[in-house]
């Protein structure tokens, strides 16, 4: 019986990874092309039952996960200098301990905006409140965190000559995020282009600053318990 029951677990398990083959490029098309309705989505499904929410795309911060995890993989095919700092080399000691600083860097980015959002309207901040607007978030933040990361590993390959492609990926990859999050505090809170504008540039500032010091935070931990 017990042995029934993790024949029945794997075949779920397999299913699940092989169907993002299709679901993932998927979601991330519509997350690209469509970043406002898929936010809008992602606040419809939430209302849906557990096993019928997120059928037809991936969920948002498996989404985002997952997004990481394939930057991660195009960072390590990336040339790299002679010179790594000591945080670099304890974070990059682990694929594990990568994947979880990328995540807590990356998930700042949503949290910081959806946090706005309730603020902004006024609504106290929960677990039930927030989950909703950071759902929503995941969905931009996954390409944003894929072409920042690529944009700076391409800045970092020895030599200079990918540094003009990683300037260009860079500007690209702020500008689409922007835009999705100015149209998007627009239309949940309808402001003005100004307001809406200032408000992603606040939070988009807020979000910075703490994944920086997280970063540095890590790479300093990881640094001081290695030795």
């Amino acid at each position: 019986m017990d042995f029934m029951k993790v024949l029945k677990s794997l075949e779920e398990l397999l299913y699940e990874l092989v169907s993002w083959l299709v679901f993932y490029p998927l979601t991330l098309w519509r997350a690209v092309t469509s970043p406002l309705s898929m936010m809008r989505y992602a606040d419809l499904e939430l209302a849906d039952r557990l096993e019928d929410q997120y059928d037809d795309v991936i969920s948002p911060p498996l989404f985002l996960l997952i997004t990481l995890l394939l930057a991660q993989a195009v960072s390590t095919l990336m040339p790299k200098g002679a010179a790594e700092t000591a945080a670099e080399a304890a974070l990059t000691q682990s694929d594990t301990n990568l994947l979880l600083a990328r995540g807590v860097i990356f998930g700042i980015f949503p949290l910081a905006m959806a946090v706005t959002l309730l603020v902004s309207k006024g609504i106290r901040i929960t677990r039930n409140t927030l989950r909703p607007p950071f759902f929503s978030q995941c969905y931009v933040a996954a390409p944003f965190a894929f072409l920042l990361g690529l944009a700076i590993d391409l800045m970092l390959v020895p030599g200079g000559d990918s540094q003009t492609a990683g300037l260009a990926g860079l500007g690209g990859a702020l500008l689409w995020y922007g835009q999705a999050q100015v149209r998007w505090f627009r239309l949940d809170l309808g402001v003005g282009l100004g307001k809406a504008t200032g408000l992603f540039a606040f939070a988009f500032t807020i979000a910075l600053i703490a994944a920086l010091c997280v970063a540095l935070a890590a790479g300093w931990g990881l640094q001081h318990w290695r030795s």
